[in-house]
């Protein structure tokens, strides 16, 4: 069964509240409801996951955690704060593509947002160099986008990411475009940054296995327009056996939550 949304303590105020957000898309002339009065609460520190069907708005939401847009109704909050847009002191962000530039290094690469935060070239040359290790790509400085795997660009993304030092990671399907074995490493890889970082962690996939391998808690949306339909605790003790018995419960559990929602958004055309 779905457990209750524990969210933060109840003396303890929510790294992030999203509170009744709703947002709609205008597209050739037709109202696109997407997020339908969705509530949700994520505790510092907490690596929570928004699981669902295509189309469901997942992006949206995060993107409204994010500052990128403005739900229409509703608020978000970071730190009791009301989010009125993009703050990378507070908040970074990883997508599905990273994003790196061409023409920089991968050092460069990383560098890039503490360039625009206006820090000394030494420093953030210094933050850059030092983050390159825990990553694994020591040794890759000079290095350039083109001669770099999927899988290690990611890795310069998210190392860009961990430079401005926000407290608050959003990640939109970074691994999504990789193959299943770089996925799951990428998956224990990225565990063990947020371990050493202690980071609050929004992470977005379609993949009920990499739900499972991550998350503290599972954040199931309904099809489109959005809502939270469930909300799982991940019980599996580490490190964990995706074919265990407990991951097996939880991921029929979670297909059992998500499997019309699916079935929807394919006869909508939407997955």
């Amino acid at each position: 069964m779905p457990a209750p949304d524990r969210g933060p303590a109840p003396d303890e105020t929510p790294a992030i509240e999203v509170i009744g957000a709703s947002k709609r898309w205008i597209a050739r002339d037709q109202v696109v409801p997407a997020l339908d009065a969705v509530s949700l609460s994520v505790a510092p520190h907490e690596f929570l996951t928004l699981l669902g069907p295509s189309g469901c708005g997942k992006s949206t939401l995060l993107s409204a955690i994010g500052g990128l847009l403005r739900p229409d109704t509703g608020e978000v909050r970071i730190g009791g704060r009301p989010v009125s847009g993009p703050d990378p002191a507070r908040v970074a962000l990883v997508f599905q593509d990273p994003g790196l530039f061409p023409w920089r290094t991968v050092l460069e690469n990383v560098e890039f947002g503490l360039e625009l935060k206006g820090v000394a070239a030494a420093r953030r040359r210094e933050v850059a160099r030092e983050l390159l290790g825990p990553v694994g790509l020591a040794g890759f400085e000079r290095r350039y986008p083109r001669e770099l795997s999927g899988g290690m660009k990611q890795r310069v993304a998210i190392a860009r990411a961990l430079a401005m030092e926000a407290p608050i990671l959003l990640m939109d399907e970074p691994f999504g475009a990789l193959d299943e074995q770089t996925r799951l490493l990428m998956g224990e890889w990225l565990l063990e940054i947020w371990a050493r970082t202690r980071k609050t962690v929004v992470f977005v996939t379609h993949s009920l296995q990499e739900a499972i391998l991550l998350s503290q808690r599972i954040a199931v949306m309904s099809a489109r327009p959005g809502r939270i339909k469930a909300l799982f605790e991940v019980k599996v003790p580490p490190p964990r056996d995706l074919a265990g018995p407990e991951a097996t419960a939880l991921r029929a559990a979670l297909w059992a939550e998500i499997r019309d929602e699916s079935r929807q958004a394919l006869e909508e055309g939407r997955a």
